[in-house]
């Protein structure tokens, strides 16, 4: 079978390895000039099971007001003339309540597991290298009475099999030395010892030249404009390098999946929340991090990627824009030099921001469409990197009529 991907970042290039194992011949179709040049191009980089928390939670909705007044919220919602906006954000409402809250991480952490796995299968099959570390994450609190609290929170995810370990503030220091100078603003922490790291941009490019080298078509800068429908089945993407003919279709276009989709009169709840990233040299640190973890309380996240350190924060639903300045990273280098010290960034600061594809559940849409060759895997959030492989493989399966091998609860298309 001839199946066509659409979009080439960690989406979608694992998602055309996965068919290409099968035995399809594979296209894939993205307006960059190179994979994960979009929303996969400088994310937080944490394969982060333990870090599975749905968004919606009863705290959300009192971060989200605070945010009209104070720039200095986790969750910061900037309102817009937007239908869009306004429909997602009352389904996001919706999913807040504690008991919604809880379902949606059970699913979320049994997915980033079996995600995991799959991922760690990839690497072992093809060699490629990403900057990938193991050795765990940390999740670290500055107060006891936030560490006790989620340490009791964290029983959600033990209950789904992973291993989270309370840490003293002692602890977490002989853990990773590299938090020393922050030893007086850390009460303790959590480590997750099975997480992980590594560059997705790094992995999606090497990936792809992997694709290329099992036989795929690689077409980069090309904008993909429309399906054609026809008998009710997509017969081809038009381009703007021409019509691409295939047997079956796969979206994976992030944020801008529903644009493409509402074409065909298919309605996915997908908007884009902004994240922040800067990527600092690690060698400007005395001791640099040897893990990646999570400020909590902050939710400030830091990655060491060889002899870099990328830190990243700020969940800002307002919009498509991309667009940036150094003052909007402020509150984020201040918070981080709290941790590391003033030294960080001394050599320069490379700074980002990416649009994160959020659903109101938090979970990816893994599915067929109501068109019967046209198969979704889009809306990944902020766990896009952690969760890539295992939706890939997931929909592979559904693509050659098979079961899926990790069910698709929580992330059928229902619209």
């Amino acid at each position: 079978m001839h199946v066509v991907v659409l979009g080439a970042g960690v989406i979608g290039i694992t998602t055309a390895y996965q068919l290409l194992k099968d035995g399809h011949r594979v296209t894939v179709i993205d307006r960059g000039d190179v994979p994960a040049s979009f929303t996969s191009y400088a994310n937080a980089g944490l394969v982060a099971p333990g870090h599975a928390y749905a968004w919606g939670s009863p705290a959300a909705p009192g971060m989200m007001l605070r945010s009209l007044l104070r720039g200095d919220q986790a969750i910061r919602f900037k309102p817009r003339l937007s239908r869009r906006q306004w429909r997602w954000t009352r389904a996001f409402l919706a999913q807040c309540s504690a008991e919604r809250a809880a379902a949606n991480t059970r699913i979320k952490t049994r997915l980033c597991r079996y995600a995991q796995a799959e991922l760690e299968k990839v690497v072992a099959e093809t060699g490629i290298g990403y900057d990938g570390r193991g050795g765990g994450l940390l999740y670290f609190y500055r107060t006891p009475e936030r560490l006790e609290a989620a340490s009791a929170r964290a029983d959600l995810l033990r209950a789904e099999g992973l291993e989270l370990r309370r840490l003293s503030r002692d602890e977490v220091i002989a853990t990773d030395p590299g938090l020393a100078l922050a030893r007086g603003r850390i009460a303790g922490g959590l480590l997750a010892p099975s997480d992980a790291s590594g560059d997705a941009h790094l992995f999606t490019r090497a990936l792809a030249v992997h694709c290329v080298g099992l036989g795929a078509d690689l077409r980069l800068n090309t904008e993909i404009r429309s399906l054609t429908v026809k008998r009710g089945e997509v017969t081809a993407a038009e381009t703007s390098t021409g019509s691409v003919a295939g047997d079956a279709f796969v979206l994976c276009l992030g944020v801008y999946s529903p644009h493409l989709a509402e074409t065909l009169k298919i309605d996915l709840p997908i908007y884009p929340v902004k994240g922040y990233s800067v990527t600092v040299t690690a060698a400007d640190l005395d001791t640099p991090p040897a893990i990646g973890g999570v400020d909590e309380e902050n939710l400030l996240a830091y990655c060491p990627m060889g002899n870099r350190l990328r830190l990243t924060a700020t969940a800002e639903i307002g919009g498509y824009s991309t667009a940036h300045r150094p003052a909007d990273f402020r509150v984020m280098l201040a918070r981080a030099q709290e941790i590391f010290g003033c030294c960080l960034g001394a050599s320069g600061v490379t700074y980002w921001a990416g649009l994160r594809p959020m659903t109101p559940t938090g979970l990816p849409i893994v599915d067929r469409a109501p068109i019967a060759n046209l198969w979704l895997n889009t809306g990944h959030g902020h766990m896009g990197w952690t969760m890539s492989n295992g939706c890939a493989r997931m929909v592979a399966d559904l693509v050659g009529q098979r079961a899926p091998s990790h069910s698709n609860e929580g992330m059928r298309h229902e619209g």
